[in-house]
């Protein structure tokens, strides 16, 4: 049988878990809610953590984002998609990724699309396009980002 938490040792497993990296409110509510507490502990427990700044939406976000661009080399869109599965506000989304400059995109893509151009197989151009392009949408870039690596570079 599943032992019941408390809210004393839910707020202390969470701030400890926030303190060891950071993490974004919608992560706090769906631990609470797999743990069975009440929605007025859940709000209690999540005003707590924003208080004592365990928790910050937009620093996650913040985080977040230059994470998946500068390692994951993620597009604005992945980028959207997984920050709106973390019910990170759409206004600080917003925010954030307009921060970012769109030729740090433009110079991203250019190098995936350099190196994914080598492990292509392809009979000819049209349909060398059109596999470097899924491969640019699968990763979360736009259209406009994808047809500026094409007009600059002439990659495709």
């Amino acid at each position: 049988m599943k032992k019941t938490i408390t809210t004393e040792e839910a707020y202390s497993k969470l701030s400890a878990l926030c303190a060891s990296a950071e993490h974004c409110s919608g992560e706090m509510v769906e631990k609470m809610q797999r743990w069975g507490l009440s929605e007025k502990a859940q709000t209690e427990i999540l005003a707590k953590l924003t208080e004592k700044q365990f928790i910050d939406d937009e620093r996650f976000c913040r985080a977040f984002v230059k994470d998946k661009i500068r390692y994951n080399k993620w597009g604005r869109r992945k980028i959207e998609q997984a920050l709106y599965m973390k019910h990170i506000d759409k206004g600080i989304q917003q925010r954030v990724l307009d921060e970012i400059d769109p030729s740090e995109y433009v110079e991203i893509l250019r190098q995936l699309l350099q190196q994914k151009r080598k492990s292509v197989d392809a009979t000819n151009d049209y349909e060398m396009n059109g596999k470097l392009m899924r491969f640019a949408l699968q990763r979360g870039f736009t259209m406009d980002i994808i047809h500026q690596c094409i007009d600059d570079d002439q990659l495709l």
